[in-house]
């Protein structure tokens, strides 16, 4: 059995889907997944990037995809009121409802993916958020000292194993990203030769290049 990492956070479109989805495209596969909250934001300020929904037309692009991609694989999907939206609220009731020093369970990550994208509301509505605290019991204060700290250390790891985006899943000790990268990951996990024949770390080697002035 192999064991996966799903690193997310439920600003991201992508995440959701690729949620709803993992079961399905790993269907035969023997796996257990650990569902792992992290700041999106923190991983782009580390690597210098701007957010799809901070780029007008990217934003634009990114919604017309992710709808047509549940239309597509028949998951429901509505935009929130506002986004991007600050999500700490909800990565923190995730990482306040996993045992001491664990992870959230498939239960509570599909209700806080599901209260967002899902009904179109506002996604840092009070009542909605009091609501969904209420459903899901954490075991601690969201807005414990503790899970804030649990918070920033997730995102830390996060970038010291080398994630740039959400989702990702980490599997023995390589990355996939993107709700697209799925279907590699199920390749890789139903044993794909290409994996061994060492195309993965030739491919991904760095190469002389123009660096751009920023």
């Amino acid at each position: 059995m192999k064991h996966l990492n799903f690193w997310f956070d439920p600003v991201s479109p992508y995440a959701h889907l690729a949620f709803e989805r993992l079961p399905q495209v790993l269907e035969g596969v023997s796996y257990s997944v650990s569902y792992r909250p992290v700041l999106f934001a923190g991983l782009l300020a580390h690597w210098g990037q701007k957010g799809p929904a901070e780029i007008e037309p990217k934003r634009a692009w990114t919604f017309r995809q992710v709808h047509w991609l549940a239309h597509r694989h028949g998951i429901e999907l509505q935009t929130p009121a506002q986004h991007p939206f600050n999500p700490l609220a909800h990565l923190r009731l995730m990482l306040a409802c996993a045992p001491e020093g664990g992870t959230p369970n498939r239960r509570v990550c599909e209700a806080v993916l599901r209260h967002v994208w899902r009904g179109g509301g506002d996604a840092n509505d009070a009542d909605r958020i009091k609501a969904l605290a209420l459903e899901l019991a954490p075991r601690i204060a969201p807005t414990d000292p503790a899970i804030k700290q649990a918070l920033k250390d997730a995102t830390a790891e996060a970038l010291a194993r080398g994630i740039f985006g959400v989702p990702s899943v980490e599997v023995d000790g390589r990355l996939f990203w993107g709700l697209d990268g799925l279907e590699m990951l199920a390749s890789c996990l139903r044993g794909e030769p290409w994996f061994d024949t060492g195309a993965w770390d030739a491919e991904g080697a760095a190469r002389p290049a123009i660096r751009r002035k920023v």
